[in-house]
């Protein structure tokens, strides 16, 4: 009895430590191609250091976020202070930053984009910043931006 719960517990525990190694894509023409194959909007999440990490810590650290995420969106973080990216890279974030109206970090916008004769255009969903209330209420302001018709 006591090996098939050991055996139980293992299984669980490398469950929950899978379901939390979230694949955060930092290239925008990679994360716009997933996200048109998988028929997915992208969660883009705008950061720099220095910033508090309560929505990071409370939300995107936990479980529901990792089954959540999975389900519904691409993870996209953009770093704006991240110091091996490229030039190009830099100006690209903060022009997406600008664009979307970011203007206190960190915040995440849901949005989807399409690629035409090298254009990209992008359909911006909504923003969304940090609430306390955890990743339950988080989730579910999220929900309501990506589907506001089932509301």
């Amino acid at each position: 009895m006591t090996k098939k719960l050991l055996i139980l517990l293992f299984f669980l525990g490398s469950f929950f430590m899978h379901s939390q190694n979230l694949v955060w894509r930092t290239n925008m023409t990679d994360a716009i191609a997933i996200s048109n194959e998988l028929r997915k909007p992208m969660l883009i999440f705008f950061t720099a250091s220095g910033v508090p990490e309560n929505l990071q810590n409370e939300v995107f650290k936990t479980p529901d976020f990792a089954v959540w995420s999975r389900d519904n969106v691409v993870l996209v973080k953009l770093d704006l202070s991240d110091i091996n990216a490229s030039e190009s890279d830099k100006e690209q974030n903060v022009r997406l930053k600008n664009a979307f109206g970011v203007e206190e970090l960190p915040e995440v916008c849901f949005a989807s984009a399409s690629i035409r004769k090298n254009k990209t255009t992008f359909s911006a969903l909504g923003k969304l910043g940090y609430k306390s209330g955890g990743a339950k209420s988080w989730i579910a302001q999220s929900n309501s931006i990506l589907h506001p018709s089932e509301e």
